[in-house]
């Protein structure tokens, strides 16, 4: 078989390590998973009660076009349906996004160091990615508005961005939208917007009316704790839109998806309840981090990237052998470790066991 050439060296992402491997591998009992910025407090209530009511009708196929979720979707946001598409994941709708609009040299522009799965698409319709360096772990926007040419036919924007967790606040996002030619597409990931507090931070979403060429991204992976149902969703125009369902498969959400959804969205205060915990977490890590010695960028999803002073992967190996997954491999940041904000008690353990990884590599206070 002869494959396209463009995906020959294309790398595989390679995700968090699971539990359940690192179970087996070490011989361990207990495994606490830090590595894939998922709701240490998990779904509602609500809504694993609808999954569980809805399993019944695990014969049907689910609606296609996911009308009820999309409604009450569009009642929660403020846009119309026809403004919405759902994915497995928001991922999904990057590759739809890819897939519709990229031709083999088109370029398109993104950090350096962000959310690999932006590149990959890209590559796979030989398309080619602009990486543009981050300037303090943040989005430099004017060095990517210098980048734009006219074979330029996507920006993307991961706000906050994975894997430092800094945001572009709003002023300049708007300053930044503005110059943008209209007919290059600018992609807004906004995967863990629910988290954010900062008040400086803008709402996408109310940005689509005076940017046309705006499409934002999000999902129910994060704070509503469904990332095994894998769903997200995309919002723009009803002319992009369009064309993304074009190259849609026809039941690419399951109805356990959607009804854990539906009930998920319906349940704000829970959300509010997770983003409250998650803020103290925030604060219990990066007062340890202090105390420590370490540096870290600031945080604004339900992440914590800290520099460690050793190479991150001597580290991650270290924790990994007391039971506690984390990220590294950050190619701009060889130092540096994502961790997901737990619990106060997962972050207790994450700290002891950072604190004697530390010691075994020589890093004092």
């Amino acid at each position: 078989m002869n494959p396209k050439p463009n995906i020959v060296d294309l790398p595989v992402y390679k995700p968090g390590k699971p539990i359940e491997e690192v179970k087996k591998e070490l011989g361990l009992s207990d495994v606490i998973k830090l590595a894939s910025n998922e709701n240490p407090y998990g779904a509602a209530p609500s809504a694993k009660a609808a999954i569980v009511a809805e399993l019944d009708n695990l014969y049907l196929y689910p609606d296609g076009s996911a009308a009820e979720l999309t409604a009450a979707l569009a009642g929660h946001l403020g846009v119309a349906s026809d403004n919405i598409i759902f994915g497995c994941g928001s991922d999904e709708i990057i590759a739809l996004i890819a897939r519709a609009f990229f031709l083999p040299g088109d370029e398109t522009i993104m950090a350096d160091q962000t959310f690999s799965v932006y590149k990959s698409n890209a590559d796979i319709e030989g398309a080619v990615s602009i990486e543009v360096p981050l300037k303090n772990g943040t989005h430099d926007l004017d060095a990517m508005l210098a980048k734009i040419t006219d074979r330029t036919k996507a920006i993307w924007i991961c706000n906050p961005n994975n894997p430092t967790g800094t945001i572009v606040p709003e002023d300049a996002l708007i300053t930044f939208l503005d110059a943008v030619p209209a007919g290059v597409m600018v992609i807004l990931d906004e995967a863990y917007f629910e988290y954010v507090t900062d008040l400086s931070y803008s709402d996408g979403i109310k940005l689509l009316d005076t940017h046309p060429n705006l499409v934002v991204l999000r999902t129910f992976s994060k704070i509503y704790g469904l990332a095994a149902l894998r769903i997200g969703y995309g919002v723009a125009s009803p002319q992009i839109i369009s064309l993304i369902n074009k190259v849609r498969e026809p039941f690419n959400t399951t109805r356990l998806a959607q009804v854990g959804a539906l009930a998920a969205l319906a349940d704000q205060q829970y959300v509010q309840q997770c983003r409250s915990l998650n803020s103290a977490g925030i604060v219990q890590l990066q007062a340890e981090f202090q105390r420590l010695g370490l540096e870290s960028f600031p945080a604004h999803g339900n992440f914590i990237m800290v520099d460690v002073r050793k190479p991150a992967f001597e580290v991650f190996d270290a924790l990994l052998r007391q039971g506690i997954i984390v990220r590294a491999g950050h190619h701009r940041y060889p130092t540096y470790i994502r961790v997901t904000v737990g619990s106060a008690e997962q972050n207790t353990a994450f700290i002891a066991a950072l604190e004697k990884a530390l010691e075994e590599q020589g890093v004092r206070a």
